[in-house]
């Protein structure tokens, strides 16, 4: 069995990160593209990746056939050989990038998911305090009530407004 190629690394990425088949995905980002910007972007990165892992499989397939077993290339040959080698480095770093690509927008997409739960947490932490179960500063009594719990933006938040 052959090695997972970098798009078949990008589907299973993709696929995980939005819990559907890539062929869903697809349909989705072309047909409501702004329901979801980030899936649009990944989807297009994808596309791009198709064509250059076609290019690695062509420069790979042309560097075998210079270089198979039993064959000595000729003088003539060594110039193509060398210019498939870099072909297909290039091929494969730009399939590197594009696959980096596509974890940096799900990452992004994953910030943004936990940025949207961040006000949920805080509100509890307030009504915790709020509650009588924050701890108590020191030097307060018991019997004295706990300090309520700021509910609005810091001072130090309040900037010059226009």
């Amino acid at each position: 069995m052959p090695d997972a190629t970098a798009l078949d690394q990008a589907t299973a990425v993709i696929e995980k990160a939005w819990d559907r088949p890539i062929e869903a995905l697809d349909s989705l980002a072309v047909h409501r593209p702004s329901d979801d910007p980030l899936l649009r972007s990944v989807m297009h990165i994808r596309s791009a990746l198709v064509v250059t892992d076609n290019a690695v499989a062509v420069h790979q397939d042309r560097l075998h056939a210079l270089t198979r077993s039993g064959r000595v290339p000729a003088f003539y040959d060594l110039e193509r050989i060398t210019g498939s080698a870099a072909d297909l480095r290039v091929a494969q770093a730009e399939s590197r990038t594009s696959l980096q690509a596509i974890s940096h927008v799900i990452e992004a997409r994953e910030s943004a998911a936990t940025a949207d739960r961040a006000p949920a947490a805080r509100l509890a932490q307030a009504a915790v305090a709020r509650s009588g179960h924050a701890p108590r500063a020191l030097g307060q009594s018991p019997d004295q009530p706990a300090p309520s719990a700021i509910s609005g933006p810091s001072v130090a938040a309040l900037g010059p407004h226009r």
